[in-house]
């Protein structure tokens, strides 16, 4: 009988090859990948009846910006 992939003996060691090793302290930043850290968002999950008013992020912005401007002010410069 000829030996199969399944008859080869492994390490008894659970590790990879050297050649597979990856340097981190060798790896650079994907300049390729979207920089998540210039803008922090955070999700909001709108109701139904509001969703289908304010269907567009830009519109669900707008409004809230004009709420904040119009509430007023306390002595510390934050919104009450």
């Amino acid at each position: 009988m000829s030996k199969t992939p399944s008859d080869h003996t492994q390490n008894s060691e659970d590790e990879l090859l050297p050649e597979y090793r990856f340097d981190y302290e060798k790896a650079k930043p994907n300049r390729f990948a979207v920089n998540h850290k210039a803008q922090k968002l955070t999700v909001v999950v709108l109701d139904e009846d509001v969703a289908q008013v304010f269907t567009t992020p830009e519109s669900v912005n707008k409004v809230l910006r004009a709420l904040i401007e119009s509430m007023p002010q306390s002595a510390g410069g934050e919104t009450a």
